[in-house]
């Protein structure tokens, strides 16, 4: 059986089982602010940085998904870092491997998936390196113990927004109890990642949040999928734009008609919130759900 080995734990997250669990309790809240969720979550965005930094905003989405369904099969679009990546790709059976034990993949899903589109190619290999979709798997694990998963590398392309199109036909097709789940950063900025438009202070950090970030988020919260990759591409706003794309089209056709905003934050506004001090470089951050009234 094929078996991905986790790549970042110990270093993005805790590499032992205890300690896992642990800084999971912590970054899950236990009474989530539901107010704003649709009745119905179809699927959501994540960040994928350090559970220090990011780990908050994902706590709080699963968090919130888990007070209003329990999916059979988690599918995770996940960002493509690699730049010889060109076509999305889906790990289609076996298992991951993260220090809370093995998680299944949903090997009929993902069979069925590949027979209905020929832009997701079968290749396991191509999440040998990107850790976007790993550092979710202890969250669902922990709150979704039963749950399978489709993980699914998703390029920034013209064509990301039809991967989500295809899968989410699929779903349709079988009536398949999934949640669908995309992951990005966004801006990355300061002198660290070589992107300081508006200049290395403060000003320019509070930019990043404020406009920059911005502009993707309103594009995401007005479901405009077909015009998410472009933005990253023009404006350095994300890292995912290929799995965002995917997600929100995925979403949309599956009936969701509401995007709500959980959290927005970055790196340094949680990273000066723990004692750490200002940054000069900051990534945003984003915990969004999609969603309908009804089932």
């Amino acid at each position: 059986m094929m078996v991905r080995e986790p790549i970042v734990a110990g270093r993005f997250y805790p590499g032992a089982e205890d300690d896992c669990r642990a800084d999971l309790e912590q970054r899950i809240p236990t009474q989530p602010d539901l107010s704003a969720v649709p009745g119905y979550p179809v699927g959501a965005i994540v960040p994928h940085a350090g559970w220090m930094c990011s780990g908050g905003v994902a706590g709080g989405v699963f968090a919130a998904i888990a007070q209003r369904r329990s999916p059979s099969t988690f599918v995770l679009f996940g960002a493509a870092h690699m730049a010889a990546a060109h076509t999305a790709a889906i790990f289609s059976e076996g298992a991951w491997e993260t220090p809370l034990g093995r998680i299944e993949v949903d090997q009929r899903l993902a069979e069925r998936i590949c027979s209905q589109t020929n832009l997701i190619q079968a290749d396991a290999y191509a999440h040998e390196t990107e850790h976007s979709i790993e550092v979710q798997l202890p969250f669902v694990q922990h709150l979704f113990p039963d749950a399978r998963i489709v993980p699914i590398v998703v390029p920034p392309s013209p064509a990301a927004h039809e991967v989500g199109q295809a899968v989410a036909r699929t779903v349709a097709s079988y009536a398949a109890d999934v949640f669908l789940v995309g992951s990005t950063d966004l801006t990355h900025y300061g002198p660290q990642y070589h992107f300081t438009p508006e200049g290395t202070g403060p000003e320019g950090v509070r930019w990043a949040k404020e406009v920059n970030d911005r502009r993707l988020i309103d594009l995401m919260t007005e479901m405009e999928f077909d015009q998410i990759v472009s933005e990253a591409a023009a404006h350095h706003n994300a890292c995912g734009a290929g799995a965002v794309a995917a997600t929100i089209a995925a979403c949309k056709q599956l009936g969701a008609d509401q995007a709500v905003v959980l959290e927005h934050t970055t790196s340094s506004e949680v990273l000066g919130g723990q004692g750490v001090g200002s940054m000069a470089d900051s990534v945003g951050y984003v915990g969004m759900v999609f969603g309908r009234p009804t089932p």
